[in-house]
């Protein structure tokens, strides 16, 4: 496999990103000159999907998925595997348009997965994390009430859940085509923020290899946090939804429904 990026798709949700995805899709096609880069947009009200579409149009490798509507992070991630795993993609990325995952350590989050000489853990992985709370990972520019929800949110389901993984709401992962392909989405409760805690989880439970990388997350250069209260109640209601579920013998098992196969969209 070309770690520069041949036969990988980067899928980028967006909403309101039109200060910042000209920017982030050069750099990350920078470092994966030879991958496929999906923007996914959520009918942006600043033109975010117009954008988008002017960029594909001048680049054969940027696709662009319009959705008719704003329906939550995990939708559009799920809409954007299906389309990744659709077109052929072996390796999906997923990250934020916004900076905070930062496009320079893409070959690290690849090289990881990989393994072999010199890999962090050479026999490699199936889902491979940017991880701020590993060894050489961190935050900047975040205040202490931020960092206490997240750091906090992460303890709380690595407790609930009994997961090892550090950085459970961490968005930025690399996975393989199987890892993805053999995911459960009919089992998801998940259509917003906590989809990323939930796709570990499940990740987990099917016995798939989970490697952190560390990565320094930033704070948005441009634009506005999507962040809520709201955001922080789902998620304390999936997790303890899904340790309920456990309980009661309800246990993740790989499924035949496909990703994206609900979402709505209006094409690439």
């Amino acid at each position: 496999m070309d770690p520069h990026g041949a036969q990988t798709w980067v899928v980028l949700p967006t909403y309101d990103e039109a200060a910042n995805l000209q920017g982030v899709s050069a750099a990350i096609l920078d470092q994966l000159p030879q991958a496929t880069l999906l923007v996914v947009d959520d009918s942006s009200p600043d033109g975010t999907g117009r954008l988008a579409d002017q960029l594909a149009a001048a680049d054969s490798r940027i696709r662009v998925r319009h959705r008719r509507a704003k329906q939550g992070l995990g939708k559009a991630y799920v809409d954007g595997f299906g389309v990744a795993l659709a077109g052929g993609a072996e390796l999906i990325v997923q990250m934020d348009a916004d900076w905070s995952h930062h496009p320079t350590y893409l070959p690290s989050l690849l090289q990881a997965l990989h393994g072999g000489p010199g890999a962090p853990h050479p026999e490699g992985a199936d889902v491979v994390i940017g991880s701020r709370y590993v060894k050489g990972g961190g935050v900047r520019n975040w205040s202490l009430p931020r960092r206490v929800v997240s750091r906090g949110g992460s303890l709380f389901a690595r407790s609930v859940l009994r997961l090892s993984t550090n950085d459970l709401t961490g968005a930025f992962k690399v996975w393989r085509r199987e890892a993805l392909a053999s995911t459960p989405w009919d089992r998801l409760h998940s259509g917003g923020y906590v989809f990323s805690i939930e796709m570990t989880y499940l990740a987990d439970r099917r016995g798939l290899r989970i490697v952190e990388v560390p990565i320094i997350f930033a704070d948005r250069e441009e634009g506005e946090s999507k962040m809520s209260r709201r955001i922080i109640v789902e998620a304390l209601l999936v997790v303890l939804r899904l340790r309920w579920d456990e309980l009661r013998g309800r246990s993740p098992r790989s499924s035949t429904s496909s990703a994206g196969a609900s979402a709505e969209g209006d094409g690439t």
